[in-house]
């Protein structure tokens, strides 16, 4: 049997400050000397840097939607860790459409994750109290304490013990407004970790706020054992691995790298700095802001060549969103790999976003005909190009479907994210398919 002690930090509303807290409180108990997990319920990838930053290794997402519920339980368990510590995503009850379905609640609940509420009060004083107090009880006593975020000390004592009383959880501290705790947005969330300066001193500065105004000893009683029967037995294979990864393209699930890291050999490149891919079976490019880097990922043009010259010859390209749009034409006029014949460009708004459900119309690498998968959308570029389109996709929940999914030689690229962890199958059909190509 494995065990950690766990315990989700959440709010009621993004923008309640949690990620600042998270990330603090996670490089403080790494401080203490304890061996942390960084986790995200939901499928964000930039917020994960910032928790991946604080504790010094990568950052799961917990999605049921990507992962299944069996899937998001082993993700946690594939490398042995003491302590889990889980941001959850938007409000804690916010869930798939108009549902809890899939949200921090969920996850919290089905996974027995006790939670710390962050509140960030907003002109308000005793009328935070109902508030507080039907989210405790709709929670089925998950909520176990509550963090006053963005407000202070005079507040904090006068509010502190009505939310005490009437509420009946404790209130652990607060920690005051403070306007060099923010962190810049742009349109698909935060900025990247790797590109905010002082990123590692907010971090630090906000873990030492913590310590002084957390009552750290009850918090760490709220951390519950988190038990795990089974281990994911995975086979060695026979194939070498690229994947590019750097500012421009960052957007990768844990359980992804993880997967392929202890199947394959595994070696990183990236599309800003080196000159070309080395010699391998299989590319996976992933997501990223390739918009923001197209000049510099133009400028590269060895780079683009050589991922043009292997695909040519036949080379097995796996591409996510942003990676699909590094490899057509171009970006906005900016010249790309152009594997696709097409060009990506952005637009002012959010194109397809949220959980999708996927069809395959025809053979594609990570499946066959009919083959179905999860997966998640995110972006606000769109594709033009004029090919066959291999993939239904269907929004979760919600009555809109297009069809996605570009294929050229042996290159696959879509605009969804998958998770391997919760399409376990086709991740070891797009393995077969490599080594079997190897053996011949």
């Amino acid at each position: 049997m494995k065990s950690m002690k766990s315990i989700m930090i959440s709010a009621l509303s993004s923008g309640s400050g949690k990620t600042l807290f998270t990330v603090g409180l996670i490089k403080l108990l790494s401080k203490m000397g304890l061996d942390v997990l960084p986790a995200k319920s939901g499928p964000d990838y930039i917020d994960t840097q910032y928790l991946s930053q604080a504790a010094g290794c990568m950052a799961q997402n917990i999605d049921f939607h990507l992962q299944g519920k069996l899937g998001a339980k082993e993700c946690l368990f594939i490398e042995d860790r003491n302590y889990l510590v889980i941001e959850g995503a938007m409000g804690y009850f916010d869930g798939i459409y108009n549902t809890f379905e899939n949200s921090s609640f969920d996850i919290s609940n089905t996974l027995d994750i006790d939670t710390l509420l962050i509140y960030s009060p907003k002109g308000e004083m005793f009328s935070m109290i109902p508030k507080i107090k039907g989210a405790v009880d709709f929670s089925c006593g998950r909520i176990k304490g509550i963090v006053l975020n963005r407000t202070n000390r005079r507040i904090y004592e006068l509010i502190k013990p009505k939310i005490e009383e009437y509420v009946g959880i404790r209130v652990l501290g607060f920690i005051e407004e403070d306007e060099d705790f923010s962190i810049k947005s742009r349109h698909l969330g935060l900025v990247q970790s790797q590109e905010v300066y002082n990123s590692s001193l907010i971090i630090d500065k906000m873990s030492d706020k913590i310590k002084e105004n957390i009552d750290m000893e009850y918090l760490m009683a709220l951390f519950k054992d988190l038990n795990y029967y089974r281990r994911l037995e995975l086979n060695k294979r026979d194939v070498d691995v690229c994947i590019l990864k750097d500012v421009a393209f960052s957007f990768y699930y844990r359980e992804n790298i993880m997967l392929l890291e202890k199947t394959c050999n595994v070696c990183y490149v990236s599309p800003l700095r080196d000159y070309s891919i080395p010699k391998c079976d299989f590319l996976y490019i992933g997501g990223g802001y390739p918009e923001i880097f197209k000049h510099e990922l133009s400028f590269n043009t060895s780079m683009k060549a050589s991922i043009k010259r292997y695909a040519e010859d036949g080379g097995y390209i796996y591409a996510e969103c942003g990676g699909l749009m590094y490899l057509t034409k171009e970006i906005d006029g900016e010249e790309m790999v152009g594997v696709f014949d097409g060009r990506a460009k952005m637009t002012n708004k959010l194109q397809n976003f949220g959980y999708v459900d996927l069809k395959l119309q025809d053979e594609f690498l990570i499946g066959d005909c009919n083959d179905t998968f999860t997966g998640h959308e995110f972006h606000r570029s769109v594709v033009e190009i004029d090919d066959k389109r291999y993939v239904e996709v269907e929004k979760t929940m919600g009555d809109a479907n297009w069809r996605c999914g570009y294929r050229y030689k042996n290159v696959c690229a879509m605009y969804p994210h998958i998770s391997f962890m919760g399409n376990i199958e086709a991740f070891n059909k797009m393995l077969d398919k490599i080594e079997g190509r190897r053996g011949v």
